[in-house]
């Protein structure tokens, strides 16, 4: 496994209908959705949110990796965890898995903080969120 700062949390979904063609195939796109909705989701189960005041995030850079198709009605686990944290970006590493604990897609993510659309240094709120989770 890739060195990793930190866990930050587990989000499960199913493949419905609307994500996948008519071969019952998951779209490739539908994977940045569901790991969109994950890191969300470490947030929410913290009672928190993505966006705090004048701060939030937007993605600079997506390296994914497909290994395998989802099907409908597949279930699926997103694992997000801390890569590397600068002052200003953190890259996460996010894996989507089946229910064979076989990992069928992975990408690193490069998030950039801004402040009223201008890069800015992350809030320690956002500090902790990243970097105090359980270490792996």
């Amino acid at each position: 496994m890739k060195d990793l700062l930190s866990y930050m949390g587990q989000f499960s979904c199913r493949v419905y209908y609307e994500d996948v063609d008519v071969g019952g195939i998951c779209y490739h796109s539908k994977y940045l959705n569901f790991c969109e909705r994950a890191r969300s989701e470490v947030f929410f189960s913290k009672n928190s949110s993505p966006i705090q005041g004048d701060h939030h995030f937007v993605i600079r850079n997506i390296n994914a990796n497909f290994y395998a198709p989802s099907k409908f009605g597949d279930q699926l686990v997103i694992n997000t965890y801390t890569k590397e944290y600068k002052n200003t970006s953190v890259i996460l590493y996010q894996q989507v898995k089946n229910k064979n604990d076989k990992v069928i897609f992975e990408m690193d993510v490069v998030l950039v903080c801004l402040k009223k659309d201008k890069i800015s240094r992350i809030p320690d709120i956002f500090k902790n969120m990243f970097l105090t989770q359980k270490h792996i």
